[in-house]
């Protein structure tokens, strides 16, 4: 959805840009193009094959822009944008999920469609946790809770069920063992219907051993308070846990009022941070599902800083 995150994020020339999803810099390319020139690109990621990729095709730019590449999770970005040495950013971007380099490559354990170990870390080199030491040590009723709240899985009871039965007589370290142990525990006649029975499964799993929920709330919030007045925030999300926290997140920024419900007259004086919230999640054309089916399950939701010389207060009146 790289158009509609360029109108979304209406950025201008001289303006700074933070990626905090870098990958191998598609998007920050793109609109880094609105910048030039003179614009800043801060681009953030935790994936070491990622940043090479990245530097290597910002370096190669011939854009008139300053760039900073950094290291790390955006649940840090407090502490990265002041390795930054920025005062504020005027548009923020969130591509969540694994990019399809990740995916593809099958030593890291992300694909149900390859045999690899179970890893599934974001940043080996800073995480000890993998799938494995998730799958191999978690009680039977915690990997089922990880499975539904996770995976939205209706079956995870009986997967949990089957891999600890499975892990007794052996440990479960490959993604062929568990995506087997997955099939084996759904009934045959559901697992014609909604693609890769294993796929909701393992999707639970990464954001299990990423912490990706946690992050995400920890990084919004960080990054609403980095935006400069009238600056924008753009996020792109893949599942129907993490567009319910940007949308609960945005809503409550855009709230004018914080009095008890049912107050006659608002007392409280609060003021918004967000505005022009996006009603809405946009999602990807049938174009651009068929020329990239990875994107078919994209929601993308925008929201504007508050220009605090602009802004009035809109409080509940009686």
């Amino acid at each position: 959805m790289l158009e509609e995150s360029r109108q979304a994020l209406s950025m201008s020339p001289g303006q700074t840009f933070c990626d905090c999803t870098l990958g191998g810099a598609g998007h920050a390319l793109a609109i880094a193009e609105d910048i030039a020139p003179g614009g800043l690109l801060i681009g953030i990621d935790q994936d070491d094959t990622s940043i090479t990729e990245a530097l290597l095709r910002v370096s190669q730019t011939q854009l008139q822009i300053q760039h900073e590449i950094l290291k790390g999770n955006f649940r840090k970005l407090d502490e990265l944008l002041l390795k930054a040495r920025v005062p504020g950013i005027d548009g923020i971007l969130f591509d969540l999920g694994v990019s399809s380099p990740q995916i593809d490559q099958p030593n890291r354990g992300f694909a149900y469609s390859q045999d690899a170990p179970l890893d599934m870390r974001m940043d080996p080199g800073n995480q000890n946790k993998t799938a494995a030491e998730i799958i191999n040590t978690s009680n039977e009723k915690d990997l089922a809770r990880i499975l539904r709240v996770y995976g939205e899985e209706q079956w995870a009871p009986r997967i949990a069920s089957r891999i600890v039965k499975s892990r007794q007589i052996q440990p479960v370290e490959t993604t062929e063992q568990l995506a087997a142990l997955i099939k084996e525990a759904i009934p045959a006649s559901q697992r014609r219907v909604g693609g890769n029975p294993a796929k909701r499964s393992f999707q639970a799993l990464r954001i299990a051993v990423n912490e990706e929920l946690a992050a995400l709330e920890e990084g919004l919030e960080a990054a609403i308070r980095w935006l400069n007045p009238g600056g924008r925030i753009v996020v792109i999300s893949y599942h129907s846990l993490e567009d319910r926290i940007v949308k609960q997140i945005f809503a409550e920024a855009a709230r004018h009022c914080v009095c008890p419900e049912g107050q006659p007259v608002c007392t409280c004086a609060h003021q918004p941070i967000l505005t022009s919230v996006s009603k809405k999640a946009q999602l990807p054309t049938s174009k651009e599902i068929e020329c990239n089916p990875r994107s078919a399950s994209a929601k993308l939701r925008f929201a504007v800083k508050v220009d605090s010389a602009t802004s009035g207060f809109a409080g509940r009146a009686g």
